[in-house]
């Protein structure tokens, strides 16, 4: 399948096996498959709106793999499954779930012991399930649905507007996001939280 994906900054590129999962033949440009993920990711938001939520529950590995799979199920055959490949961000894809039960098990320690603020445990545990990339494609997306998630369903707080701008597309508002997630690596994670409210 022969497909122009020009990508753009903070966008991982996808091996030829991933390419093969695309479940729309006639998807042959990053423009496209952008327009039928965010249907996709529309209709996994509606599922989120139609349901509660308990830390208990979000904070699982069934439950991150479900999102992901609600989010892009319709447009990936791999949707919900752990990357088997390396890419240019992320940990080793043997030990994505032992850096995923990490992340779990710090973000309850966090809750448990009230360490953060709420928002800036969301954004502690999206920063950092990004850097594990967990998936193929779409991590950056999922990344802010679950913080967004557990702002809202679980914190009962108001939602992240994460710079009232599509992320996805290049522009001023993906620079300064991709530039408060490298501070956040840093662990310098005031201008991520500012960007998420912003």
């Amino acid at each position: 399948m022969e497909l122009d994906f020009e990508l753009v900054d903070g966008q991982t590129p996808l091996d030829e096996d991933e390419i093969e999962g695309l479940l729309i033949s006639s998807i042959s440009t990053r423009g496209e498959l952008d327009e039928f993920e965010q249907l996709n990711i529309e209709k996994a938001y509606e599922w989120i709106l139609s349901r509660t939520f308990t830390i208990e529950k979000v904070l699982t590995e069934k439950f991150v793999k479900e999102l992901h799979r609600k989010m892009y199920s319709e447009i990936w055959r791999w949707a919900g499954d752990f990357r088997t490949t390396e890419k240019s961000i992320g940990c080793d894809p043997a030990v994505i779930g032992v850096e995923l039960k990490n992340l779990i098990d710090d973000a309850k320690y966090w809750i448990d012991n009230q360490i953060f603020s709420d928002d800036e445990i969301a954004i502690r545990f999206s920063h950092r399930i990004v850097k594990i990339h967990c998936f193929s494609n779409g991590n950056g997306r999922h990344s802010r649905m679950i913080a967004d998630l557990l702002i809202e369903k679980c914190f009962n707080k108001s939602s992240f507007s994460w710079g009232g701008n599509n992320l996805v597309k290049q522009g001023e508002a993906r620079e300064l996001y991709l530039k408060a997630l490298r501070d956040a690596d840093e662990n310098e994670y005031a201008k991520l939280i500012e960007f998420a409210r912003a």
